[in-house]
């Protein structure tokens, strides 16, 4: 039986939900599709850059992730509205239902985009592009927004014909169809040539997939070594990974944030890192998860990045050893001159939590100062756990730590602010 696979993408995902939900629940009269328009976050607290953009910006060729300003110098009539993510997180998860109605195997990609394995299905929804356009019109109809479907055998060449002609679009990549549908397009549209792999490819005199597909393996794997292989298997569609319904572990967990304002001193960054720490540390615990590995990254204030890493002699989840460690990289690491805007807390060798903790006589935590006073590790433990619990309760607020009383920095911080999970539409200009 020959494999298929769909690979579905949502069309310009955020940016049409909000589009959806402002028609059909706040009486809009301008579907953000169909004019220049994006989400943005806020300027006030340095995070004003394109989260989304509708397709009619492609002739401004504004790009996700630059700023806000340098979007209008593009297109003065940009409308840019508010990210909101509670309602992302709603549509995602109707989208994701949806496609679990034609496969038990559906493999969530990310927050708008997913494979499914059809193999076996041509019974119930009849040939893949059959099945293919009755998906994406039942997402249309009941959900109100369109998807791009791709088709193929494996995962690889599905996700290359999803991004094909859009919106709205049903597109296959057999293997027979390689040469004429991907092999004239820019090698950059391949998957995994970013820009460091396109400029080696570039000397070499590669420029289309069609160019990477019949260049000499050999001297790929001279320049590019083992990453040469990947991709050269990659522009001849060739990918043996499996789709995987089931998410596996985090192998790393992050955090990290856009300072308000400038950090220019130890106390200010210590804030940040708490507040880092403590969502960092609630993630951990929740999943069951203990790291081994915690680095700092700072990016300064010219927008350069350095960071710092140290391995712990305990796996942890504990909110403090977590903060502790923090501090102590960040201070090996800044210059103590140059202003800090951007601040994260990444760790890595995550392992399914334990019972247990190897305790030493002189067992301080990861890092700390012997002072002949032993660290109740297991109180920690505990004092942790009912703190998530109130905060999954009653709220992030309902319990925070002194510091954070009149302070422009969050007590939970990292990840999604709390200012793009939800939007006030009473304060805002529906169009």
């Amino acid at each position: 039986m020959n494999t298929v696979i769909f690979h579905i993408d949502v069309n310009s995902a955020f940016l049409s939900w909000e589009a959806i939900y402002r028609l059909k629940h706040k009486r809009g009269k301008v579907d953000l599709r169909t004019i220049p328009s994006a989400v943005g976050g806020n300027e006030e607290s340095r995070h004003g850059i394109v989260v989304a953009k509708s397709i009619a910006c492609k002739p401004y060729n504004i790009k996700t992730g630059e700023s806000l300003m340098e979007a209008r110098k593009k297109c003065p009539t940009l409308l840019v509205v508010p990210p909101h993510y509670n309602l992302y997180d709603k549509c995602s998860k109707a989208f994701m239902s949806v496609l679990h109605e034609y496969s038990p195997d559906v493999e969530q990609y990310s927050i708008d985009e997913a494979f499914i394995d059809m193999t076996g299905t041509e019974c119930l929804w009849g040939d893949p592009v059959t099945a293919a356009h009755r998906i994406k019109n039942h997402i249309e109809r009941k959900l109100g927004f369109t998807v791009n479907i791709g088709i193929s055998s494996n995962k690889l060449l599905a996700k290359m014909a999803s991004d094909f002609k859009k919106p709205n679009m049903v597109h296959t990549l057999w293997p027979d169809e390689i040469e004429e549908k991907m092999w004239p397009l820019p090698v950059t549209d391949l998957f995994y040539v970013g820009r460091a792999t396109f400029s080696k490819l570039n000397r070499l005199g590669v420029r289309t997939i069609g160019d990477l597909a019949q260049f000499d393996l050999n001297i790929l794997k001279q320049h590019l070594k083992s990453h040469g292989v990947v991709v050269w298997n990659f522009a001849n569609g060739n990918d043996s990974s499996d789709l995987v319904p089931q998410a596996p572990a985090n192998k790393g967990y992050g955090n990290s944030t856009t300072t308000p304002y400038d950090i220019c001193n130890q106390e200010n960054a210590n804030m940040v890192l708490l507040s880092l720490a403590e969502t960092l540390g609630m993630r951990l615990r929740k999943d069951s998860a203990k790291i081994g590995v915690i680095s700092i990254g700072i990016k300064y204030s010219d927008f350069s990045y350095k960071s710092h890493q140290c391995i712990l002699k305990q796996d942890t989840d504990i909110t403090k050893e977590i903060y502790d460690c923090a501090i102590r990289l960040y201070e090996e690491l800044w210059d103590k001159v140059t202003p800090v805007r951007h601040i994260g807390i990444h760790t890595s060798r995550a392992k399914g939590k334990t019972n247990f903790r190897q305790l030493s006589f002189f067992d301080t935590g990861n890092f700390g100062i012997f002072d002949g006073t032993m660290t109740d590790f297991e109180r920690q433990e505990r004092l942790d756990s009912m703190t998530d619990e109130i905060r999954m309760n009653f709220g992030m607020d309902a319990l925070k730590r002194a510091v954070f009383i009149r302070s422009r920095i969050d007590a939970s911080s990292g990840g999604i602010s709390r200012e793009k999970m939800d939007v006030d539409y009473d304060k805002q200009v529906i169009h």
